[in-house]
């Protein structure tokens, strides 16, 4: 029987972050490691990244509160 493991999930090529904006804004975007999400703070969203690959789209996105806003 073979064992299935868990593999980290793929960090974002630091490359692409330095081009992608926020699709709403046009805005910078900070690059949460822990939470794997791209954040924009001026729209109030939270792209999400999997496999290394950041959802750019506003539809996939989570709103952030008011504390992780700041």
């Amino acid at each position: 029987m073979s064992e299935i493991t868990e593999t980290p999930p793929k960090d974002v090529d630091p490359k692409l972050l330095e081009v992608l904006v926020c699709p709403v804004t046009r805005g910078p975007l900070v690059y949460d490691r822990k939470k794997s999400e791209l954040i924009s703070k001026k729209a109030r969203l939270a792209y999400p990244v999997r496999e290394g690959v950041p959802i750019m789209l506003p539809d996939e996105a989570r709103e952030l509160s008011d504390a992780e806003a700041k």
